[in-house]
């Protein structure tokens, strides 16, 4: 179980996105630099915080696997606990063994608290061998340091 200790500010609010979110969605997904493109309303939650987005993150759906992706938390609501209580939420939603790709050791280490694990090539579930692959191969070919990790419910 996770500890649930973390909550949001009393001026937030936690919800499932709605259409009128994905602007203000694309926006924090782009100002983090992270991938635009598969960024489906339909499966985010974001974080109001006093009537604006202040953090997003999606669980996508493949066959046997779901990927946490697209958690940013915008620049004036960082360090406030946000993400972890964003990341601890998505992670209770999630149905199937969850997977997420990150960039660099922080990333990595940050995961690692809420009990993801690195994992290899060979234990990447079929419905994201090709999407994963293509990380693989960026990090191959242009040194960029993506992580690939899964969710291990007792590794907390």
């Amino acid at each position: 179980m996770i500890d649930n200790s973390c909550s949001l500010p009393s001026e937030c609010a936690i919800r499932p996105a709605c259409a009128q979110d994905i602007k203000s969605i694309r926006m924090l997904v782009w100002s983090a630099k992270l991938d635009p493109t598969q960024l489906r309303w339909e499966q985010f939650w974001v974080i109001e915080c006093e009537g604006k987005l202040a953090a997003c993150g999606q669980l996508r759906n493949f066959a046997g696997a779901q990927e946490l992706g697209s958690l940013v938390v915008a620049k004036d609501w960082r360090d406030r606990g946000l993400g972890t209580y964003l990341t601890k939420y998505l992670i209770q939603q999630a149905t199937e063994p969850l997977y997420l790709e990150c960039l660099g050791k922080r990333l990595a280490s940050f995961y690692t608290r809420f009990g993801f694990v690195e994992v290899s090539v060979q234990e990447w579930p079929q419905s994201l061998k090709f999407k994963f692959g293509l990380s693989q191969l960026a990090k191959t070919l242009f040194k960029i340091p993506v992580t690939i990790m899964q969710y291990q419910a007792g590794c907390l």
